[in-house]
Formats: C-alpha cells, structure tokens, sequence
C-alpha cells in the first residue's frame, strides 16, 4: 500500500527520474568506504606490528583497539568525504535548482561557503563512529572465532586431489 503511493506521488510529479535523484552523489560516496576500509586496515596492520608476542591471541584489549581502529578511519574518511552527503540531500530537493553533483557542489561553495560543504557533519559523526566501532570489533570477532574454530585444513569443498583433465562427470 505505502509502495504504491510513494509510487504514484513520485512519478506523478517528479517522473521516473525522481527515483534516481541524487544517485550520482551516491557514487561519489563510495569513495569514503574505501578510505575507511584502507585507513582501518593500515591502523591495524600498525598494532599488530607493534604488539608483542603471538599475533593469534586475542583479548578483550585487542578488541577494543580495533573499535578505536575503526572509530578513527570512519572519522577521518567521513570528514574528507562528507560534502557528497550535503550534495546528495540538496541534489533530492523538491523543485532544487541542484542538477549535477559537481554544479551542486560549486553552487553550495560559492553561496554559504567551507561551513555550507560541512553542515551536518557533527551530526553524522556522533551517528556513524560508534556504530562503525562496534561494527569493526564484532567483525573481527566474528573472523577470529571463524577462523579458529575452522582454521586452515582443507576441506572437501577444496579437494587436493583435484585432476584438470577432470571434466566433473564423476560427480
């Protein structure tokens, strides 16, 4: 039922393309995954070099180190990238005179300035950085548990005795 307003009111007055509004600048914000996933995993590669002992044990500091691993690539990625998600919203006005990203972008600039590009960000921080703690530590939970309950043995998935002239009919 709601699908199906939402339906009718968008293509009544905004056209199929108002479904798409702003999906430009949602391309531009998967550049602030990757700087989060590259920044994350160089500050985890520097605590892992700098601890002492076997790299495998893990204790409830390892985990907290990774949240604040995480809790600083998310906030130094979604500082630099933040302006897609201020063009983004202004993009997806009713009756915006934002057409582009990169015009979107200027035209935010040139009227209300640095602070225009930003406005938000506090907002977005206090949201994304404890949840992309949590999000970091459990997952490396989740792999170290995986990894040590199923190490590294083959397995039959995985067969050693794999022949390449094997075309699969014996399966």
């Amino acid at each position: 039922m709601v699908y199906k307003a939402v339906s009718h009111v968008s293509l009544v007055f905004q056209g199929i393309g108002g479904f798409y509004r702003g999906i430009t600048a949602s391309y531009y914000g998967i550049s602030e995954t990757v700087i989060h996933f590259v920044v994350y995993e160089s500050i985890k590669a520097k605590l892992m070099a700098y601890r002492q002992g076997n790299p495998n044990d893990r204790s409830a500091r390892d985990f907290l180190e990774f949240m604040l691993a995480g809790a600083t690539s998310k906030t130094f990625a979604s500082s630099l990238c933040y302006p897609h998600e201020v063009a983004r919203t202004r993009m997806r006005e009713e009756g915006s005179r934002y057409r582009g990203f990169w015009q979107t972008l200027g035209l935010v600039l040139r009227e209300e300035g640095w602070h225009g590009l930003y406005r938000g960000l506090a907002t977005q921080l206090v949201r994304q950085i404890p949840n992309t703690a949590i999000m970091m530590a459990t997952y490396e939970g989740v792999v170290y548990i995986l990894t040590r309950h199923f190490g590294e043995t083959a397995n039959e998935f995985y067969d050693d005795d794999f022949d390449e002239d094997d075309d699969g009919s014996s399966l």
